[in-house]
């Protein structure tokens, strides 16, 4: 990596520190990282080309806290853990967050995939010891869907999605519906019902049963007037 193409790197990640990446200007890149504009062009193509280059270096420092999450005995536990550790990722950085998992150029970080991969390895852990429902990639497809979309609407709405209850309640139904960890609960009430809906389409499971969705129906059909 040449010293000006590292330069405008770690001006821009400095940058996102504060602001949004469509908020940053490249003149203030240029004079941050001491360079001309017309490097950043031959350095990235555009500034496109340099927001995509930061985000797959974001995706580099994500990567590496998610190596260094312990590994227990404990598979399902782990991945609680590797949940935790996302949703801190993106609380502490914010605007590179967006950045590496909501791009907005034609140009996606490639690195999606190896964070893909990754979480594939630890649900073939969970698989090896009998506790997966379901294939490991359509595990790791709502997990990662699920995990992404509580950070994007904490960021975007702290007032209302801010709370930590919030990521440990999406994070405990996801996991314990791929695991088969639910809790054996006879009450059948309208949130258990709608619970179960909602999980059952985050992860590509069967819906409820008709019978309980009658009892739904039924439940919310307001009296009659006669």
């Amino acid at each position: 990596m040449t010293a000006a193409r590292e330069r405008i790197l770690e001006a821009t990640a400095e940058l996102l520190t504060t602001r949004d990446a469509l908020a940053i200007s490249t003149r203030a890149i240029c004079e941050r990282a001491k360079v001309g504009m017309p490097e950043i062009y031959r350095q990235f193509g555009d500034k496109q080309g340099l927001l995509t280059a930061v985000a797959e270096v974001g995706f580099e420092h994500f990567l590496a806290n998610k190596r260094r999450n312990p590994l227990t005995d404990d598979p399902v536990a782990d991945l609680r853990t590797a949940w935790d550790s996302h949703v801190a990722f993106a609380l502490g950085n914010p605007h590179l967050y967006r950045l590496m998992f909501t791009p907005t150029g034609d140009t996606r970080p490639r690195s999606i995939r190896e964070v893909r991969a990754l979480l594939l390895t630890a649900l073939q852990r969970c698989r090896d010891v009998g506790r997966l429902r379901m294939t490991p990639e359509r595990a790791a497809d709502s997990i990662l869907a699920a995990n992404v979309g509580v950070c994007v609407m904490t960021l975007s709405f702290p007032e209302l999605f801010g709370g930590a209850d919030i990521s440990h309640s999406v994070r405990d139904a996801v996991i314990d519906k791929v695991t088969g960890d639910e809790r054996e609960d006879t009450r059948i009430d309208t949130a258990t019902i709608l619970a179960d809906a909602l999980t059952g389409t985050l992860t590509g499971t069967a819906p409820v049963n008709s019978a309980a969705l009658d009892r739904l129906a039924r439940a919310l059909r307001p009296p009659s007037t006669r």
